[in-house]
């Protein structure tokens, strides 16, 4: 067991221990020939039960047995009674190697499979559980037992869920009991069942979680059920749409020339839409597109998927422009509306019901811009400041104001009632810990004006931690990164200090998070807009996350056409580190 310290064992101990491991040498020679020979008679199988007596963890005794079981029923007519006695030893047989250790993966597994045949009683089951979990109250077989037991059975999660009431009750630190919880709770959310609606639920939950962890702050089990009803608290299950390419407002210059090294009497350009979560049903019927751009009625939308899935955050479709008609030197609206037909649904079996549009405006032109494909780029001159006030910068934050307003009132009460109460916690690591996480998610479904004040206090809490707790020091360090980068990109304001105009690359957006000591890269989706990153002078030690940028236009494409996307580490004259440069079609 766990903290227990091994002693010396004494010269009778000794000896009782060479002689159990003969005896165990003895039968395990004879139950292997046995098993080798495919001998299924009583006396073989007893040999088994003998082995599994002193050994409960010999998986091959257990599979032997439900061989032998197999024979016995397929020389047998339909008896139930015969049927019923022949499981009814390999219970007895488990129960005895469970009383002989209770963690016994092969045992468990054994009767699950004796429980799959169909003809014991299950009820049974629950009051053996009964008494097994509460010699153990933790044992995590027993919990995922009893969760298969309930499956086959008409006792409802309700009634589970009152179970788990009574065994926190009696032990606030059985981190099995929390989790169950937790398990049944994601089942009675999901389907909405009678009582158990999120806005009326979830705050009792915290009431009870508070009571386990302001009676003993160091236990953990209340700290990780805490957190997952955070998760519930900030998670909106209906999917939402957390940016596109291009974005509300903007305006994208496109010529001939940006498609190859020569002119060409067509091209295209990439529409992309990034969700919050992994959604499938994108399709021409679901998003619509409304333009004088010839040749965009029926677009192909195609996920941004690793493991070739229908289900992606990121989809891309390209919108087609045709140099043959009178359309150079000319500006085209291009509206893109979403959600207005059902068919868009998340992973997770949840609609996509908020329906949204975007306006943005390409102008199709053929005069070619020279740009600087590769080389070395100065950071010290050469750019211009963005303008706040700027109609393209405040659109970015449109889908975040939208987003925020779902469903969030008692999403933000609940945040602030524990945000206070967690301010009155006695300086703890764990209770810091967890107040920048509530405070990071209060700024999620924040009001602009306010958002900057809580990102200002998360940024501190995670220095003090990085100062009290050295031994997390690097996972309060990628934390703050995450803030840090959460708060330049959540208004115009603070997104505004680090946009410039690069006169030198044609106008190119470009993004400046250089000495900023971030060591992750966090909030990729909201970049989108992005044609130049500059990351020199930072902490990287993983660029995670841009690698989803890189793949939104095809390998070949992206080294050919260096104005669409040229991506990689490119050389600065101050420094070569960790500076990503990548081009998107000019606005």
């Amino acid at each position: 067991m766990h903290g227990r310290p091994r002693k010396a064992y004494k010269p009778e101990e000794e000896a009782a221990s060479a002689a159990k491991a003969a005896k165990l040498r003895s039968l395990q020679f004879q139950f292997m020939s046995n098993h080798h020979n495919k001998i299924y008679t009583k006396e073989a199988v007893d040999l088994s039960t003998k082995l599994l007596e002193i050994n409960p963890e010999a998986y091959t005794a257990w599979n032997y047995r439900k061989l032998a079981v197999e024979d016995k029923l397929s020389r047998i007519e339909s008896d139930p009674d015969l049927v019923k006695t022949i499981l009814d030893e390999e219970l007895t047989v488990v129960e005895s190697a469970l009383r002989q250790n209770f963690k016994s993966y092969g045992a468990w597994h054994h009767r699950k499979w004796v429980l799959g045949k169909g003809h014991s009683s299950v009820g049974n089951e629950l009051r053996l559980l009964d008494k097994f979990q509460k010699l153990d109250t933790r044992n995590f077989h027993a919990w995922n037992y009893r969760r298969f037991v309930v499956e086959l059975t008409n006792r409802s999660e309700q009634d589970e869920l009152q179970y788990t009431d009574a065994m926190i009750g009696s032990d606030f630190s059985n981190y099995s009991a929390w989790h169950n919880r937790s398990v049944l709770l994601s089942s009675l959310l999901a389907r909405k069942a009678d009582g158990f609606l999120p806005n009326k639920k979830i705050p009792d939950e915290y009431k009870l979680v508070q009571n386990a962890i302001f009676t003993d702050e160091d236990d953990q089990s209340g700290w990780f059920y805490h957190l997952w009803l955070l998760d519930q608290t900030v998670n909106v299950e209906t999917p939402l749409l957390t940016s596109s390419w291009p974005s509300h407002g903007s305006r994208i210059n496109l010529s001939a020339g940006c498609l190859n090294d020569s002119f060409s009497e067509s091209g295209s350009f990439p529409l992309i839409l990034y969700f919050d979560q992994a959604v499938g049903g994108v399709s021409s019927s679901t998003v619509t597109i409304d333009t004088e751009l010839k040749g965009n009625e029926d677009l192909v939308w195609e996920p941004v998927s690793k493991k070739n899935s229908q289900v992606s955050c990121v989809w891309v479709a390209r919108l087609k422009y045709i140099s043959s008609e009178p359309c150079f030197g000319k500006e085209y609206k291009v509206k893109v509306k979403i959600g207005n037909s059902p068919g868009i649904v998340s992973s997770r079996g949840c609609n996509f019901s908020a329906s949204y549009e975007f306006v943005f405006t390409a102008h199709v032109h053929d005069t070619v811009e020279e740009s600087s494909q590769e080389g070395i780029v100065s950071w010290t001159d050469g750019f211009d400041i963005w303008d706040a006030e700027s109609k393209d910068l405040n659109a970015l934050t449109t889908l975040d104001r939208s987003n925020a307003q779902m469903d969030s009132k008692w999403r933000q009460e609940a945040i602030a009632e524990e945000i206070d109460l967690f301010r009155e916690l006695p300086d703890s690591k764990i209770g810091k810990l967890t107040l920048a996480r509530l405070l990071m998610a209060k700024a999620m479904i924040s009001d602009d004006a306010v958002k900057g004040v809580h990102y200002n206090e998360i940024l501190e809490l995670y220095k003090d931690l990085m100062a009290l707790d050295s031994s997390h020091y690097q996972y309060y360090k990628d934390v703050h990164s995450v803030a840090l980068l959460r708060k330049v990109t959540s208004s115009t304001e603070d997104l505004s200090g680090h946009l410039f105009r690069c006169r030198n690359m044609n106008n190119s957006v470009c993004l400046r998070l250089n000495n900023l000591s971030l060591s992750r890269i966090a909030s990729v989706e909201k970049l989108l807009f992005v044609q130049m990153l500059d990351l020199s002078h930072n902490e990287l030690h993983s660029t995670e996350g841009l690698g989803n940028a890189t793949s939104l236009l095809p390998k070949s494409e992206s080294q050919q056409n260096p104005e669409f996307f040229s991506s990689g580490l490119t050389q600065t004259s101050e420094t070569a580190e960790s500076v990503g440069c990548f081009t998107q079609p000019h606005r």
